[in-house]
């Protein structure tokens, strides 16, 4: 999505918005033109501003229609429409009265709105050709005896009153409408920018760090392949038993970074539909833990599958059982005693809750962006739980953490198409 989009999508809605306060202006007029010309006659040109305002609500129809076209509405199409309003509000004002009119105030509804949602140059412009409209029905107009200053016959003297009242509190109205929904559709936009701004520079940053990665990935191949020799000669020699059994456990580990490495390769070179394939969810989850037990048995686990748990297979994209096995991997470093792990689903999505019973974690760690290269490890890169909830973010899923003085809580709330 580029910054131009949430910029289209804001004028439409306005578009349409500008669409409700014309239909509710036209009503207002419609309802004056009925009063004015049959319950209470002031001599106005009845069939001349019938005319006008049964053109300008075909336009408005159309308008109305045009908001919901896929086509994009840009600032000047916009602007053309506030236009349009001018020019058949000068219309209207000209054949009831020109600048004697009390509504010809109403010209500061378009400018206002122009203000509100378009560039300066528009409102500007505007506000100039509402000010010549102004100005010129002062003196050309088709004049209405009951609106001019000084006339008192049946009491008409006080319509002028009344009327610049009425069109103060439509304008008002209209105004506060339309500026106060506008400035809050400006605010969210400027926020869903900011977003997509931040968003961009995680992922800007998983690249460099992705770009690391692989780099690395290839050079610990030739010490692996040397240690995985090494360790077979070990096992030939004469050793006691518990040497035998370290040298299993170190080549078990050596066999485990080595399928890591190869899936990480794996993982790069396809895409998300091609590198996951549906699977029960409760088989994933129990490989999962068997996975993460044979990388760190010496770390006592408490794992809890939940046995009333839908039984309902998903896809899961290899990227996110590293994040997740990361996630563990924390919990274990802050308390190798013992970690806690419970698991359930439904049929949308997973819940999986580590406990530890470590010392926290600081609110920098526990926001819902880390910056990378921050760690609360005396050895630690900062890249674990940044990287694990961009990925976790990535695939639909949410990461949230609960430090307290006897240990920290870390929820994952991960969606799921089955």
């Amino acid at each position: 999505m580029t910054d131009d989009a949430p910029n289209q999508s804001a004028t439409r809605r306005h578009l349409q918005q500008l669409s409700t306060i014309r239909f509710i202006a036209l009503g207002c007029q419609l309802l004056a033109l009925v009063f004015f010309s049959q319950v209470r006659p002031i001599g106005l040109p009845a069939g001349v501003l019938g005319g006008i305002l049964a053109v300008y609500a075909l336009i408005i129809l159309l308008t109305w229609r045009r908001s919901f076209w896929q086509k994009a509405i840009s600032e000047v199409e916009f602007f053309g429409h506030i236009v349009v309003d001018i020019l058949f509000f000068s219309a209207l004002l000209f054949y009831s009265g020109g600048g004697t009119n009390p509504f010809v105030f109403y010209y500061l509804v378009p400018i206002s709105i122009s203000a509100a949602t378009l560039p300066r140059h528009f409102t500007l412009s505007a506000a100039v050709l509402s000010l010549t409209s102004y100005s010129l029905l002062l003196r050309f107009y088709v004049p209405i005896p009951a609106l001019q200053p000084g006339h008192h016959g049946d009491q008409s003297g006080d319509l002028h009153i009344v009327g610049m009242w009425l069109n103060f509190c439509l304008s008002a109205a209209l105004i506060t409408y339309f500026v106060t929904r506008m400035s809050g559709e400006l605010r969210a936009q400027e926020q869903a920018t900011a977003r997509h701004r931040e968003d961009q520079l995680v992922d800007e940053q998983i690249l460099g760090i992705a770009t690391l990665a692989a780099g690395t990935a290839h050079e610990l191949g030739t010490p692996l392949n040397t240690m995985k020799i090494l360790v077979e000669e070990l096992k030939t020699t004469e050793a006691n038993d518990q040497v035998h059994d370290d040298i299993g456990l170190l080549e078990r580990q050596i066999d485990q970074c080595r399928i890591t490495l190869q899936q990480l390769v794996k993982t790069a070179g396809e895409s998300t539909a091609e590198a996951s394939v549906s699977e029960p969810v409760r088989s994933y989850f129990e490989t999962l833990i068997e996975r993460w037990q044979l990388l760190r048995p010496q770390v006592p686990l408490n794992a809890e599958i939940t046995p009333s748990a839908p039984p309902v297979s998903a896809r899961f994209h290899p990227s996110v059982s590293q994040a997740l096995i990361s996630l563990i991997n924390n919990a274990a470093d802050a308390s190798p005693e013992k970690i806690r792990i419970s698991v359930d689903w439904d049929h949308s999505q997973a819940r999986l809750v580590i406990t530890d019973h470590g010392a926290g974690v600081s609110p920098a760690i526990r926001q819902d962006n880390p910056r990378p290269f921050t760690s609360s490890k005396p050895d630690g890169m900062g890249l674990g739980l940044f990287l694990t909830k961009a990925t976790l973010k990535r695939f639909g899923g949410e990461v949230s953490l609960q430090s307290k003085p006897q240990g920290t809580t870390t929820t994952v709330t991960l969606k799921f198409d089955p």
